[in-house]
């Protein structure tokens, strides 16, 4: 298995996670903050297309990896605070727990990005997908501070 295909399967983990975190948190923010909602189910809809994407990536390497979010033990650590904060219908609980995760991916996209064993190639398309999720982050960050 090459290195790309390792990184592929770690991003697709946290791609699928924090595509159901940000459904997760849009369904609780939908009375208080629908306009934030609708932003994270933007940012859901994003991280779906850019796990499908890099789906088809390690299919062209022969590897058949399944779109599907890991299940509690193995889900990654920043959406679990979206688990947590998403038992009450605290709005800045919510967005405070969303920002965790987006933490949690933009540090595991950077990681990815500076692995000096990966192909051009496949640099260059989690570069760009490290954009769009440095971008949600911003936002999610944005809205945590301003509370």
């Amino acid at each position: 298995m090459s290195n790309d295909e390792k990184i592929a399967k770690k991003l697709i983990q946290t791609l699928e996670n924090g595509k159901l975190g940000f459904d997760t948190a849009a369904e609780k923010l939908d009375a208080e903050r629908p306009d934030v909602a609708s932003s994270f189910r933007k940012f859901s809809q994003e991280r779906a297309e850019m796990s499908a994407e890099l789906t088809s990536i390690a299919a062209a390497y022969g590897d058949d990896i399944e779109q599907r979010s890991t299940v509690p033990g193995a889900i990654h650590r920043g959406w679990m605070a979206v688990k947590d904060a998403l038992t009450s219908d605290d709005a800045a609980a919510v967005i405070n727990a969303a920002e965790s995760g987006e933490d949690h991916a933009v540090a595991e996209y950077k990681e990815a990005v500076a692995d000096d064993d990966i192909s051009p190639e496949f640099r260059t398309l989690i570069s760009g997908q490290l954009a769009k999720v440095q971008a949600g982050h911003d936002y999610v960050s944005g809205l945590a501070h301003a509370q």
